[in-house]
């Protein structure tokens, strides 16, 4: 009995008086005093479950931390809150995942790799489909204004030349520019010899003859001129073509050849032919520069197909040469009124009766109309006719 009531005394009044002025020992006891009569139950102040209650929420950032007092010793240790130890056990009791199972974090990873790659890729390929276009419109611009300056140039180049007349002159060589002179000088003493012809012949001859000297270094076909008149101004018609050609070559330092067609009238087709072309193709290689052809519509019919060979337009033997054919008409006169266009279809029409009649003989040479056709079209560049004139000579004009 002694051993139990030294147990159960009290303890002195210095320990009695510590323990009151601790104020942990007196906020423990208050929070176990507010716990216990908790505990119990009472009018609408129960608890359910594991419920405890914190106090106020918006007062409270953590739950109250108990402290106790274990019996029959003086050492205070501190109780956690049942809630944490809650959290604890429910966190300790969800099943851990195997290790196989864990998510991989690196998929994710690797599908926003994929993702920024394909983006990326099509980012570059709108980018070089933009560059692309912008390319091919930049060429197509650059195109276009070298087209522009190719055409400029060209026809700056063009005014050049045709705008300025002198140029042409100036470029020639001391010798063409000798024969140019000779040729107008000649031409000029011939227009004070045949004084009633009409101005537009002098005219077109000057012209046609002078161009086709001025571009010596350019012949793409030789100069064919056609004189006719009628029946009072032949002899007007045979020397005035004489003069003419003699003219322009005297201009070249050289001769002129001359066919009669008279002579040739009644010899056969084939042969004058052969002697026409020999004299036409010898005369120009040896340097002379133009034929006179008289009467011509006396020539067999199938013999002028040789000129064919000579007034090609593109495929002339000789392209640096004229030739002066003469047509006598059958008309006594022809009248001053008569247009150019006139003088052409009468010529024609007289040529096609002379060589496509039924008098004419048949040959395997022989004329027939498209043959006619294609010669007419070759020796008609230039058809003038000729007046007669009163001044002229007895003698001195064969």
């Amino acid at each position: 009995m002694a051993g139990g009531n030294d147990a159960q005394a009290p303890p002195d009044a210095t320990e009695l008086k510590r323990r009151r002025k601790n104020p942990r020992l007196a906020a423990a006891r208050e929070e176990e005093a507010e716990a216990e009569a908790a505990a119990e139950p009472g009018p609408g102040g129960a608890l359910e479950g594991d419920e405890h209650h914190f106090g106020n929420p918006d007062s409270l950032t953590r739950p109250p931390i108990k402290a106790c007092r274990s019996a029959g010793s003086s050492s205070i240790y501190f109780q956690e809150s049942p809630i944490k130890e809650k959290t604890k056990a429910d966190d300790s009791s969800e099943p851990k995942k195997p290790a196989g199972r864990q998510p991989n974090i690196y998929t994710p990873l690797k599908e926003r790799k994929v993702d920024f790659l394909e983006k990326n890729q099509d980012h570059c390929s709108t980018t070089s489909q933009n560059d692309g276009k912008s390319q091919s419109g930049f060429h197509k611009s650059w195109t276009v204004l070298l087209v522009l300056l190719i055409v400029s140039c060209l026809s700056l180049f063009y005014v050049l030349l045709s705008g300025i007349p002198s140029l042409w002159d100036t470029t020639l060589s001391s010798r063409d520019t000798q024969i140019l002179q000779v040729f107008r000088a000649q031409m000029k003493k011939i227009k004070n010899t045949y004084q009633s012809q009409d101005p537009g012949l002098w005219k077109r001859t000057h012209v046609f003859l002078e161009k086709h000297l001025n571009a010596s270094h350019l012949h793409l076909e030789p100069a064919i001129l056609l004189f006719t008149a009628g029946q009072e101004a032949e002899k007007a018609l045979r020397c005035l073509s004489n003069e003419i050609a003699d003219a322009f070559a005297f201009s070249q330092n050289a001769t002129t050849i001359k066919i009669n067609g008279a002579d040739k009238a009644i010899m056969d087709s084939d042969t004058v032919k052969l002697e026409v072309d020999n004299e036409l193709s010898s005369g120009f290689r040896e340097g002379k520069k133009v034929a006179v052809v008289h009467r011509f519509e006396l020539l067999p019919a199938g013999s002028t197909l040789i000129f064919y060979k000579y007034c090609d337009h593109e495929n002339a033997a000789f392209k640096d040469v004229a030739l002066l054919l003469t047509v006598l008409l059958d008309e006594q006169s022809l009248r001053k009124s008569i247009t150019l266009q006139e003088v052409e279809e009468k010529v024609r029409d007289f040529l096609w009766a002379k060589f496509t009649s039924p008098d004419v003989p048949s040959s395997y040479n022989s004329m027939d109309t498209d043959k006619l056709s294609g010669l007419w079209s070759r020796i008609s560049h230039l058809v003038l006719p000729i007046w007669p004139e009163k001044a002229l000579p007895v003698e001195g004009c064969t």
